[in-house]
């Protein structure tokens, strides 16, 4: 018959066992406060990313924009107004969703409330990129190529801007003055396009 020697086990000391049960009940606290939060918001996490980014900008609407180039300074487009710009439109992982080909007018108020926003703080001639988050852009809406709930990234160049109605003069004097273009004051120019259609 074989003994075994028992080897006695040394106590636990009191504060060990306190540190322990605190541990386990601090960590039991953080994985509830964290499901709680619930799915971490990759919109919202992308723009207060970027908001931390150098020259970028926030407006009280939470659309965001840096300055690529100041341009002429003084006024600056107003909703009655028709911009002509050039553009790129991206999503964020970089897919283009549109584009100009050409210098294209945009009637202020007649485009997408984060890009007309955007074009109301620009200066003839400059320069901006803008990050327009969803509710300020198509929301929950899909929109051709463009995913319901998309960020939307643009780079807009102001060439000018002129207001609708001498818009409108110049082109009834081009047709001869053969009557007033179609449509009620504020409706989208012919070959006027909103970002994204």
């Amino acid at each position: 018959m074989s003994s075994v020697t028992a080897v006695p086990i040394q106590p636990v000391k009191r504060r060990h066992v306190v540190y322990l049960i605190a541990g386990l009940v601090l960590a039991v606290i953080a994985a509830a406060a964290l499901a709680m939060q619930g799915p971490i918001d990759p919109n919202a996490a992308f723009l207060a990313k970027n908001a931390r980014a150098t020259g970028v900008v926030t407006t009280a609407s939470g659309l965001q924009y840096q300055i690529l180039s100041p341009g002429q300074g003084g006024a600056t487009p107003t909703d009655t107004d028709v911009a002509l710009i050039n553009y790129v439109g991206k999503l964020p992982d970089g897919t283009v969703f549109d584009q100009s080909r050409q210098p294209t007018p945009m009637p202020v108020a007649g485009v997408v409330p984060g890009f007309s926003e955007a074009l109301k703080l620009m200066p003839k001639g400059a320069k901006y990129r803008v990050w327009i988050k969803p509710d300020l852009g198509y929301g929950a809406t899909a929109s051709g190529p463009i995913p319901a709930n998309s960020i939307l990234n643009f780079d807009i160049e102001l060439l000018d801007f002129l207001p609708e109605a001498v818009i409108r003069q110049m082109q009834q004097q081009m047709q001869g003055g053969q009557g007033a273009m179609p449509g009620p004051p504020g409706a989208p120019l012919p070959g006027a396009i909103p970002p994204g259609r």
